[in-house]
């Protein structure tokens, strides 16, 4: 169990905050920064445009900005209910026991603190465009397009960081309640009860326990049919 255990936590946790699960989310905003700054120029282009080849090349430009922006920012969401699921599943595998040993491999302190630095430079850059470009922005020198296009753009970065800042935090928090705690789950201290993952039942439910140096036929059984058909998700501790 303790190993099928780890082998679990240690792909969800590269799911969580793992190097690929950030390069996808920096993908999809700089998509969607992307397509902010196409739309942008199109309400720059109809704003001063003076004939009506401008005006096509400012529809022309909000059209591809929106086909780039919205899937982009569909899949980000898709991205963020992911993680909350791989979070409620980091939570019900934590629970099943205790594996101080296997566990250590789990913190990633290192990539805990790329996160959190990354979306806070991120997060910087973001409010200083929407706060530095509306308030140095002229009547007359500036148009509202080129200001809402800065806005946006930094609107991006600044919801970015957030949610990268936010994965970081609960990963630290998953940390240290369920991995250092041990959260309130079973455990394998005094008046513990281990749980077969298997079948959800605790082992003093079952048949009397062999004397020791006793081979057991029925737990040779019962570990084979684990093996053989592990569970996608584990069983609630409290059952």
């Amino acid at each position: 169990m303790l190993a099928d255990r780890a082998v679990v936590l240690g792909e969800l946790v590269k799911m969580h905050v793992g190097p690929g699960r950030l390069g996808l989310l920096w993908m999809w905003a700089a998509l969607a920064a992307t397509g902010w700054s196409v739309v942008g120029s199109g309400i720059v282009f109809i704003e001063q445009g003076s004939d009506f080849f401008s005006g096509i090349a400012g529809v022309v430009s909000l059209v591809v900005g929106a086909a780039v922006l919205i899937p982009a920012v569909v899949f980000a969401c898709l991205g963020i209910s992911r993680d909350r699921e791989v979070r409620s599943l980091l939570d019900a595998w934590g629970a099943l026991d205790r594996d101080p040993e296997r566990d250590r491999r789990l913190r990633m302190p290192g990539t805990s603190l790329t996160w959190l630095l990354l979306s806070f430079v991120l997060g910087a850059t973001g409010l200083a465009l929407c706060v530095i470009g509306p308030a140095s922005a002229r009547p007359g020198r500036e148009t509202y397009g080129l200001v809402a296009l800065m806005m946006g753009v930094g609107m991006v970065a600044w919801l970015t960081a957030l949610v990268g800042g936010v994965t970081a935090l609960a990963h630290r928090r998953w940390v240290v309640r369920v991995l250092m705690l041990g959260g309130s789950g079973t455990g394998t201290g005094a008046g513990s009860v281990p749980v077969s993952p298997a079948d959800g039942r605790s082992a003093s439910s079952g048949h009397p326990r062999p004397a020791s140096g006793t081979p057991s036929p029925r737990s040779d059984h019962s570990a084979s049919s684990a093996v053989a058909a592990p569970p996608v998700r584990p069983p609630n501790p409290a059952s």
